[in-house]
């Protein structure tokens, strides 16, 4: 189920980069690995400066071609347009003390204010000895105190094999100045289900608003500047292997 998490959260962040509003598809495939991503972010209509509200929707696929048990993820890397950003003043944080041992219920009680995120993952789990299974879970992200100055996540999801526990995976968005991108994020996967797991899908619903000093803010925002936003990734799998792939989708000032 990290994974899972994580891939929500690949989802999420490049449809942040995507942020221009509209429906995107990539599918990519190395060897026998098949991977799509599917975004969609509203509105599409964004101001050239500033900064307004989005919502983002995303679903990740990960599946191998000839049936077989999916590769398991280790990394995740992602580099963020300048034009696509987060605000978190105001916001009330969650901890990994809060979340280590909660159930998914438990976990979005604890923090309500917190969350910016939810959905679902799932993930193929083949034990030694036993016939094949798909196990699913609620997928969260909350907002986390700041890191070292960095906007932080934390991403909570349920495993349930081979025994019931909580999977937390905190990470941090940093700042960087390389051309078109301005922010950068690194995500080291734990194993699925002690290493018998691996994620085949996440589907993640991220935007949250709230009131501050009488105006509302939103935690996800975008602007539209050359007619788009893009975000360049990476996917590192166990075996070695790794997808990178551009994600580009045209945005329009409003009329």
């Amino acid at each position: 189920m990290r994974k899972s998490l994580l891939r929500a959260i690949l989802g999420v962040f490049l449809s942040v980069l995507v942020g221009t509003g509209a429906a995107y598809a990539l599918t990519t495939e190395i060897q026998n690995t098949v991977v799509s991503v599917n975004a969609e972010i509203s509105p599409r209509e964004l101001p050239a400066s500033g900064g307004a509200p989005v919502e983002i929707e995303t679903t990740t696929k990960i599946r191998n071609k000839d049936g077989s048990a999916p590769t398991a993820l280790s990394k995740i890397v992602f580099v963020l347009d300048k034009n696509g950003f987060v605000e978190t003043k105001g916001l009330p944080v969650c901890t990994v003390a809060k979340l280590a041992k909660a159930t998914p219920r438990q976990a979005r009680k604890r923090c309500a204010g917190a969350i910016v995120g939810k959905g679902v993952g799932r993930a193929d789990v083949r034990l030694p000895g036993r016939a094949p299974v798909q196990i699913s879970s609620p997928l969260t992200l909350f907002n986390a105190p700041p890191a070292g100055g960095k906007v932080s996540l934390i991403a909570h999801a349920y495993e349930t094999l081979p025994t019931p526990k909580a999977v937390v995976v905190p990470f941090s968005i940093e700042r960087i100045k390389r051309g078109r991108y301005g922010y950068r994020a690194q995500i080291e996967l734990p194993p699925i289900a002690e290493g018998f797991g691996a994620a085949t899908l996440a589907e993640a619903t991220v935007g949250k608003t709230w009131k501050r000093g009488g105006k509302t803010v939103s935690y996800v925002n975008g602007r539209c500047k050359g007619g788009r936003l893009q975000v360049y990734g990476t996917l590192s799998f166990v075996d070695g292997s790794f997808f990178p792939g551009t994600l580009v989708s045209p945005c329009h000032e409003p009329r």
